[in-house]
């Protein structure tokens, strides 16, 4: 039976679709949702958002970070108790497989996946486990997940995963376009608590919620992709700037890691990520899956896209990396079109950085 959280329950609920199924799109009123998330007139934000449908697979046993360092993108060997990481597992072409949050509590790391990657994230994690010191489960029934742009005090004693992102991590890599003091990743801090699911209900007390929708517009807004809506089954990390959180790029071998060193040194990406200000004359926005053109040339699709509170309908797309960035596109939804106006995330010019002048991306730490 498909999930559905207690938190459905609370007035004005309507329930998500797609990516968030089982949770609450809104409450009522996005645009408030989304003020109360991020925060506003110098006050920090003080709702909560329900992401209760989210998976969790537990790694125990004193061999758990050496062996997901052995089979992810991430150096995990010496993670510290309660830091947040990502990691990436890849197929042999350096396509993404899994994306998951990572945070050990010093006895057991926890990774926090999409809601349908639990059960195969831990059977193929089980597959792989062979004669090391490791157990694997899917906790998603007993686990739920609070996202929250701010630190909340009274969950002090629950564990966290805090978003690296925009920052880079050791052994990363920025791919974007600006600077990254000018980074809009951060202006949203983010924050993903752990809690028992029997409890998600009497920790959200009277807390103010925000749907899957407030949480979606400020993840586009702060260039951040996201499994299963900016990836298919091709994209590799360098696409959507993942290098810069989820990538090692000095660690020891793991599947995948030919294809990343190549693009990253020799190559370039075929596609790139992209930040689209879509026309708001039409009071409607397109759906994900919509196509984007440059005249009359498709070159891309549409990801993600939500209302924002202060921008109004924006977009994250996936575009051909040789696309003009100056170039006006149009997205397609169904014959209905929109004009959008394209910011860069990856650099046109991202990657083959042997031999080139170094001081526009940034290099390894």
């Amino acid at each position: 039976m498909s999930y559905l959280s207690p938190l459905l329950n609370r007035h004005g609920a309507v329930q998500a679709g797609g990516l968030d199924a089982g949770v609450a799109a809104h409450y009522g009123d996005p645009n408030r949702e989304q003020r109360l998330l991020a925060g506003y007139n110098g006050k920090p934000g003080t709702a909560v958002v329900d992401l209760s449908h989210r998976g969790v697979v537990t790694v125990t046993g004193p061999d758990r970070l050496s062996w997901l360092n052995t089979l992810s993108s991430q150096s995990l060997s010496n993670l510290a108790p309660k830091i947040g990481t990502e990691l990436l597992l890849l197929s042999i072409q350096g396509r993404i497989e899994f994306d998951a949050r990572v945070v050990d509590d010093g006895e057991t790391a926890w990774l926090i996946v999409e809601a349908e990657e639990a059960a195969p994230l831990a059977a193929w994690l089980t597959s792989m486990k062979f004669m090391l010191r490791v157990e694997i489960a899917d906790v998603t029934a007993d686990w739920a997940v609070l996202g929250s742009v701010v630190e909340v005090p009274e969950w002090e004693s629950l564990l966290v995963w805090t978003d690296p992102w925009p920052n880079i991590g050791t052994g990363g890599y920025s791919y974007a376009a600006i600077e990254e003091d000018k980074h809009p990743g951060l202006e949203r801090p983010w924050h993903e608590y752990l809690v028992p699911a029997a409890q998600l209900e009497s920790t959200v007390g009277d807390r103010p919620l925000a749907g899957a929708w407030a949480a979606e517009a400020l993840r586009i807004a702060a260039w951040r992709p996201r499994r299963g809506a900016e990836t298919d089954d091709k994209t590799i990390p360098h696409e959507l700037d993942l290098l810069r959180t989820a990538v090692h790029l000095a660690k020891g071998c793991y599947k995948g890691q030919e294809t990343v060193a190549r693009v990253h040194n020799l190559g370039h990406p075929p596609r790139r990520l992209v930040f689209l200000q879509l026309d708001g004359s039409q009071h409607t926005i397109p759906a994900p899956g919509s196509e984007v053109f440059a005249g009359d040339r498709k070159v891309g699709v549409v990801t993600s896209v939500a209302q924002h509170y202060e921008m109004g309908p924006i977009a994250l797309a996936l575009i051909k990396r040789t696309v003009d960035p100056e170039a006006d596109l149009t997205v397609d939804d169904a014959g209905e079109k929109y004009v959008a106006a394209q910011e860069l995330i990856v650099a046109t010019d991202a990657g083959q950085v042997v031999g080139r002048a170094s001081g526009f991306l940034r290099a390894p730490r």
